[in-house]
């Protein structure tokens, strides 16, 4: 029988994951000679025996592969055979990479049952690991993913856990972060003030939690900084300290037992609350908890996803987990950045975080996650683009100027890194370039082209063109509305009505967009409709104050003696006087059409929003949590009017405001306004798609924007569409908000490539 010869290369998440010992048990299984190795564009396979035949190999590698491994292509040929006897697992390549990594993943069952047995030699080792679960993105430095590349080098392995890491048949064979209490990171608590050492440990860091003490410790991305949950003294001071008075805190809890107390859970968000990943979840409010989440319906929960917070939940059942940063600031990772400042001890360790990331945030809407956070256990993972839109040019997507991403495509494949924030505070553009320096060191990335944002004056439109290499600029909206389809893996070629709503996105017309509706396709957009422009008094301030933008609508609906609803008398009268002159004389007053501050101004009017918002996006939070309270079988919204005289169309709420204050007037209750209002939009919705459907024979409608990060006008709108025969995309795995515009500006600046190469 003639000895026959193959070579793979195997292309996705397969390095750190445990993928070379499952080929090494899978070849001797099926009887091969050969060697697997890590390389810089995956893993590569020589398999060689008499009559190999690679069909059973192949299916058994798709069929078997390890759980965090996620195979994206496999390309094999025949070579000479070499007259390999034996299998083996060779020495990792040194070259270029592009090969994925695993996320940080949530402590496995296996090393779970090994922290509770005394009988163990990791009981109660707070860096207990495997190749199935624990740090990768957050400790790798560069790749191939080998021990040395990692923020593990420091640490020699004992005799024991070098035994485990060189054994192909050990669950930790090269678990790159492997390690024991004789050999691995250490614990240390500190006090903050003086950088005491305090002896004790875990067990004393759990008394003084239950002190009513706060703490600062360090996880795998950054330090949470923790306290009792039940404690309102506690609370009440960490409030304090961040300078976040009604900005909800997230809570880690012992296990779902302990969520059920304090929230609904469905199974689908269970799953996600109890997935690898481990992201906070927002869930219906069961039982309120004072100082958690006020003026809200939800309350954000995760649950224990390294060994460290098991132990330490084993004691405290229910602990509030915030991240460090000062307020709009990056999360700390560094201990001397830690300080009296933010908490009474430290408990923090000796194994340096390479990357920093934030915990996932997401709630479930029709049994499908909208993301308000896409971070630890998700980022770096791989999205494959259309095949029709594979080019060899290397990308760099800087996005937006709010809640910053980062974007790189490579070989048929976009990552997009985890969020970073606001770009006009430094720090977070200093995170913003610490994470770009990452992410081109690890995937060996050297930009031909770099895409940003149409709004001169952002810092990442600064940067772009500071980079001295092609550069591209993207509508906001259009952004957006190209960002699923990417994520859904949609070709060019079919046009759809992209419905973009948000904050604010600059417009071509240099006006603040933000309640758009565009015939798009990859090749472009038509601004197909708009909410009709009202004034924005004060710029920037009235998305600070949402009073201002209910006046603007007031103004709007009634002229200039509008009513004085009862929440209006909140507001002195020479600042509405300030105000009515600025929109009277166009002093500082821009117009928008944005969704955002539509949002802002009902719920203001509804006596549900502050004068003064503490964080974005406060005020709707406000507005669908009332909403969400109304149980009744309320069918119809208020009264709109659409504008079809120009093109653009443009959609008038006047008739919603006026009717909206009648309502108030007569005492109708705020929360059955607010269900109504949440209704009115996804009418306005409907009735956009079929208009287009009309006019443009068009059946796919893209719903993104943060706007759409609301359950109910998510819920609702999907429902009508979908009741009305369309097909409807929104993001999944990605957010809705300005997180998505650099994923949407990859596949831009791919699609313009493809038509116009540079």
């Amino acid at each position: 029988m003639t000895r026959k010869a193959f070579r793979l290369i195997v292309r996705g998440t397969v390095q750190g994951v445990g993928f070379r010992p499952f080929i090494y048990r899978l070849a001797l299984r099926l009887g091969y000679s050969g060697y697997v190795r890590n390389i810089g564009e995956g893993v590569e396979i020589y398999l060689e025996k008499e009559g190999g035949d690679p069909t059973a190999f192949l299916k058994s590698l798709k069929a078997e592969a390890p759980p965090l491994a996620r195979i994206e292509a496999v390309d094999y040929q025949p070579v000479e055979p070499l007259g390999r006897s034996g299998f083996e697992i060779d020495r990792s390549s040194q070259e270029q990479s592009f090969v994925f990594i695993s996320p940080d993943i949530a402590t496995c069952p296996d090393c779970l049952r090994e922290i509770e047995d005394p009988e163990e030699r990791r009981y109660c080792y707070p860096f207990t690991n495997c190749t199935n679960c624990g740090p990768r993105y957050t400790i790798v430095r560069q790749l191939p993913y080998d021990r040395h590349q990692t923020t593990m080098s420091g640490f020699r392995m004992c005799p024991d856990c070098r035994r485990e890491y060189q054994d192909p048949s050990d669950r930790r064979y090269h678990a790159q972060p492997i390690a024991c209490p004789r050999c691995g990171p250490e614990l240390s608590l500190l006090e903050a003030r003086t950088g005491r050492r305090i002896p004790g440990g875990l067990e004393e860091a759990v008394r003084l939690i239950r002190q009513g003490k706060i703490l600062a410790i360090k996880g795998l991305g950054g330090f949470h900084l923790v306290c009792l949950a039940t404690s309102l003294k506690a609370i009440k001071r960490l409030r304090q300290i961040k300078r976040r008075q009604t900005k909800p805190l997230a809570l880690m809890a012992r296990d779902i037992a302990t969520v059920r107390k304090y929230a609904e859970i469905s199974p689908v968000e269970k799953s996600w609350l109890t997935s690898p990943a481990r992201p906070i979840v927002l869930l219906r409010k069961k039982r309120e908890l004072p100082g958690i989440a006020p003026f809200i319906d939800t309350v954000g929960i995760m649950l224990p996803y390294t060994p460290l917070h098991h132990l330490l939940l084993k004691e405290l059942p229910l602990v509030v987990a915030t991240s460090s940063n000062r307020k709009d600031a990056p999360i700390i990772k560094d201990d001397s950045l830690v300080g009296p400042e933010l908490c009474d001890y430290i408990l923090t360790h000796n194994r340096e975080i390479a990357m920093r990331a934030d915990d996932s945030v997401l709630k479930v809407v029709k049994k499908k996650p909208v993301f308000f956070r896409r971070a630890r256990g998700f980022v770096p993972f791989p999205q494959a683009v259309p095949e029709s839109l594979n080019s060899p040019v290397q990308i760099l997507a800087v996005g937006g100027e709010l809640k910053n991403t980062i974007s790189i495509y490579k070989n048929g494949y976009t990552i997009t890194s985890q969020f970073l924030g606001d770009l006009d505070d430094y720090e977070n553009f200093r995170y913003f370039e610490e994470t770009l320096y990452h992410l081109k060191k690890l995937f060996s990335f050297r930009p031909d082209l770099v895409v940003s944002d149409l709004h001169p004056d952002f810092w990442s439109t600064r940067y772009a063109r500071e980079l001295k290499i092609p550069h591209l600029l993207v509508q906001h909206h259009f952004a957006h509305s190209l960002a699923p389809l990417i994520e859904h893996r949609i070709a060019p070629g079919q046009k759809f009505l992209g419905v973009s709503w948000d904050g604010f996105g600059y417009g071509d017309d240099g006006q603040a967009w933000g309640g758009e509706f565009l015939l798009a396709d990859y090749d472009g957009y038509e601004r197909y409709a708009h909410f009709d422009y009202v004034h924005l008094p004060g710029g920037d301030e009235a998305a600070r104050e949402p009073w201002r933008m209910a006046a603007a609508y007031l103004y709007r609906a009634f002229g200039p003696d509008f009513p004085r609803l009862q929440p209006m008398a909140r507001v002195p009268e020479n600042r509405l006087r300030s105000v009515r002159v600025m929109m009277e004389r166009r002093i500082n007053s821009p117009l928008t059409s944005s969704a955002g501050r539509l949002f802002d101004a009902v719920s203001f009017l509804c006596g549900l929003a502050p004068v003064r918002v503490e964080f974005e996006a406060e005020a709707p939070s406000r507005l669908e949590a009332a909403a969400s309270g109304v149980v009744s079988g309320q069918s119809h919204g208020y009264p709109f009017a659409i504008d079809r005289s120009s093109r653009p169309h443009r959609v008038d709420f006047s008739q919603t405001i006026r009717e909206l204050v009648f309502d108030l007037k007569k005492n109708v209750r705020p929360e059955l306004a607010a269900w109504k209002f949440h209704l009115t939009l996804a009418r306005v919705i409907l009735e956009m798609a079929t208009l287009a459907r009309k006019e443009h024979g068009l059946k796919r409608v893209v719903l993104t924007g943060g706007v759409f990060l609301n359950r109910i006008l998510t819920g609702q709108t999907e429902r009508l569409l979908k009741k009305n025969g369309f097909e409807v995309l929104r993001p999944v795995l990605y957010s809705p908000g300005d997180e998505s515009l650099s994923l949407g500006q990859i596949a831009y600046a791919l699609n313009k490539v493809k038509r116009e190469p540079f």
